[in-house]
């Protein structure tokens, strides 16, 4: 039996058709809201790409990215383009912008019809400037399309149905069970994330300033082929670190502090990694370090144990919370209750302030995971996942314990969690900052697959940095 290797896949065309395919058995299949199966049938799905936009008061284009739903289903990242798929022929037809003269000499020349039919997952490309006769001959058809995504310039039938209100919710939930090419996809963009970060453990000893930092991880993922980020990074020394999402990056990394928090990733071909690490500066843990930092490996080697198709999202994140709760009090952070009292008090919430993960895909937070941000219970309400994990889907594994002063010193004042912190402990622990460590998880029926390599252990991290 051939085994198909990553690079083998993504020499391969990106599977679009089928991705549209997936959506329309999934309209088949969930017909709550009415788009009766007689209508699918004569439907069109129609998607307009991300249009060209130019920056304010200034002649140049802003920077370019696609919208996720459109590249699901055609796999094309360029600015100006629709995409029309007829259900009843199974035929799928993308429009590219003609060629303009004007814009060839500054730009050079685009891909051609024949260019992008040969490089993307379609049946037929046509030019944006054929698309109104081309819908003109579906008077009778349902049109399927995104709500606030259909531009003013474009021209349906006058007799056609327009439907805004089931497209962009099945493409989200299918994109939540990714197949073999997208997988391979996440995983080179942690392949190149994970040869950042090593960089950056390399050089974090002699950097002068965040930025720095910041630019040696951006530069090694250029390089290997992740030219995009996949989010804005963060690279956090120090007490910063206790800001969930700092994302300035330009402090001068001084003599004495203690520890740095990267949380950065490349994106290859519009998938993301998204990858945490928390280091010390001068190469080595002090003790009071060491001890948040293990709490928090052991937070997410046993949710680790959890992980698998079928498991509730709920009792994972649970489970880190009463790791959490176990290794404070052990710390003597945490005292004068137990360990149920604590947990029932969420006083932990304290020191973990955010959901243990996320879905990931074309988004660092990606489609599916239906949090619920109305939730009144503080341990579940910054959750980005709820329910059931299924497999195929892959998920982010990311505990983190943060010593805010934002957070805890209204905590200290707090009659519910007063109690139960222990302020003159606390006190030992404050340079710490914070700690988060996360990888990237692909859930499979018998338990997960890590798609992340970037050392973690403590000894792992102080070698590297040797």
């Amino acid at each position: 039996m051939q085994i198909v290797t990553d690079d083998d896949l993504l020499r391969q065309k990106y599977p679009a058709k089928s991705h549209v395919r997936r959506v329309v058995e999934y309209l088949r299949n969930n017909d709550e809201d009415g788009l009766k199966q007689q209508s699918l049938d004569s439907s069109l799905l129609y998607l307009e790409g991300t249009p060209t936009k130019m920056n304010e008061d200034g002649d140049q284009a802003a920077p370019f990215r696609q919208r996720r739903c459109f590249y699901y289903m055609t796999g094309v990242a360029l600015p100006d383009c629709r995409f029309v798929y007829d259900v009843k022929a199974d035929k799928s037809t993308l429009f590219i912008p003609p060629v303009d003269e004007d814009d060839v000499i500054w730009s050079g020349m685009p891909l051609s019809s024949e260019e992008s039919l040969e490089q993307y997952d379609v049946d037929e490309v046509l030019t944006t400037d054929q698309l109104k006769d081309f819908l003109s001959k579906h008077s009778s058809s349902t049109i399927l399309a995104i709500d606030k995504q259909v531009s003013p310039d474009t021209t349906f039938s006058s007799t056609a149905t327009i439907n805004t209100t089931h497209l962009r919710t099945a493409i989200d939930e299918c994109r939540v069970i990714k197949d073999d090419h997208e997988i391979a996809m996440i995983r080179r963009a942690n392949h190149v994330s994970g040869l950042a970060h090593r960089d950056v453990f390399r050089a974090v000893k002699t950097a002068k300033n965040e930025r720095e930092l910041e630019a040696i991880f951006v530069a090694r993922c250029m390089r290997e082929g992740c030219r995009q980020q996949a989010y804005e990074s963060i690279l956090a020394s120090g007490t910063d670190a206790s800001t969930l999402h700092y994302v300035r990056n330009n402090k001068d990394i001084n003599a004495g502090t203690l520890n740095l928090l990267i949380d950065a990733g490349g994106e290859y071909n519009c998938y993301a990694a998204d990858i945490t690490r928390t280091f010390p500066i001068n190469g080595r843990f002090t003790k009071e370090s060491k001890e948040i930092y293990n709490l928090v490996l052991r937070m997410q080697t046993e949710c680790y144990s959890m992980i698998k198709a079928g498991v509730l999202w709920e009792d994972v994140h649970a489970r880190a919370h009463k790791v959490a709760i176990d290794g404070l009090l052990q710390l003597g952070i945490l005292h004068n209750g137990t360990a149920s009292e604590i947990f029932h008090a969420r006083t932990s919430t304290k020191f973990f302030p955010h959901g243990l993960g996320h879905m990931l895909g074309m988004d660092t937070h990606d489609t599916g995971g239906h949090a619920n941000y109305s939730d009144p219970d503080p341990m579940f309400r910054y959750l980005r996942i709820r329910g059931k994990l299924p497999a195929g889907a892959v998920v982010t594994n990311e505990p983190g314990v943060y010593l805010c002063r934002f957070i805890l010193e209204p905590a200290l004042k707090d009659e519910t969690h007063k109690k139960y912190i222990n302020k003159e402990v606390l006190e030992r622990y404050w340079q710490v900052g914070g700690v988060r460590i996360e990888d990237d998880v692909l859930v499979t029926k018998e338990g997960y697959e890590n798609l992340t390599d970037v050392p973690k252990t403590v000894e792992e991290m102080e070698a590297i940095m040797s």
